[in-house]
């Protein structure tokens, strides 16, 4: 790739939009034949200002798609057990269909417990050892939606991964952990980073496809990436600035994702059309 060409720019926003115009239809379609529209509980704990404006943005979204939303505002004071009790309940309610849990939801709170209160068939983010596990063996389930929206933008943009190197920079249980597992099923040979990778750079440098998903702005550097790699930024800071130095790895990489405008909305397209499909499935129809 020559030094002077800019990356083309992969649009989660455009390709986003016409997952939820099918998630919007299929919605339509399930309204219509059982008199019930799919339903996504939102819960939250506290009231993180960044964490309100993501559930009121995901609520407005669902109103958008024909899915109707349950909001569950807990106080910052909620206990684990309280937590776990709530979600639950909605997990045995039939009246939803898939359950967010927005997170982080405080220090004192074991999220892990918590996720595991969720109802496989209800866990339509994604967060649940259920379902990770079935993402790792190739099984029916739900995706973690920011990992699930990134396999659909590789696919998108016809991304070979077979043999292809991809390095994930980070490993949390829903981002870092699952892409890397998705990434192995598409017979990409994964390599995980995190905060006690030794010469990181050397490593980010040999990679076909890099996802940088560790939550620390512009760690990703130009002189790290590889001449015609694809990059995926999953990182999202402060100031709209991700985990990748953009505007230099512009002259660098093949393909890369804007921040913001590229996984964001892919994450949210992929939670709508997996509540619809938990919907479809309780309701007993078919796929």
């Amino acid at each position: 790739m020559p030094a002077t060409q800019t990356a083309q720019l992969m649009d989660g926003t455009g390709h986003a939009r016409r997952i939820v115009e099918e998630a919007a239809a299929k919605a339509a379609e399930i309204s219509q034949r059982t008199g019930t529209a799919p339903c996504l509980a939102t819960v939250l704990v506290g009231d993180d200002p960044a964490s309100v404006t993501y559930v009121r943005m995901k609520r407005a979204r669902c109103a958008k798609a024909g899915i109707q939303s349950r909001h569950i505002a807990l106080p910052a004071t909620t206990t684990t057990a309280e937590l776990i009790d709530s979600l639950s309940a909605l997990s045995g309610d039939p009246e939803v269909h898939g359950i967010l849990l927005q997170h982080p939801c405080g220090p004192h709170i074991d999220e892990r417990a918590a996720f595991e209160a969720i109802a496989p068939g209800k866990d339509v983010d994604g967060v649940t050892t259920h379902s990770f596990a079935a993402m790792s063996f190739g099984l029916p389930g739900f995706v973690s939606c920011t990992p699930g929206g990134i396999m659909r933008l590789l696919e998108a943009y016809d991304v070979d991964l077979a043999g292809k190197h991809a390095v994930v920079v980070g490993r949390s249980a829903i981002l870092g952990k699952p892409v890397g597992m998705l990434l192995l099923a598409k017979d990409a040979t994964v390599t995980y980073c995190h905060s006690r990778t030794e010469d990181l750079s050397a490593i980010v440098r040999e990679a076909d496809v890099v996802v940088a998903a560790v939550g620390r702005p512009r760690l990703i550097r130009r002189e790290d990436i590889k001449p015609g790699a694809v990059v995926i930024d999953a990182g999202y800071n402060p100031g709209n600035v991700g985990d990748v130095d953009f505007d230099a790895a512009l002259t660098r990489a093949r393909l890369i994702t804007p921040v913001p405008g590229g996984v964001g909305p892919m994450t949210i397209a992929v939670l709508l059309e997996q509540t619809v499909d938990a919907a479809a499935n309780q309701l007993g129809l078919q796929q």
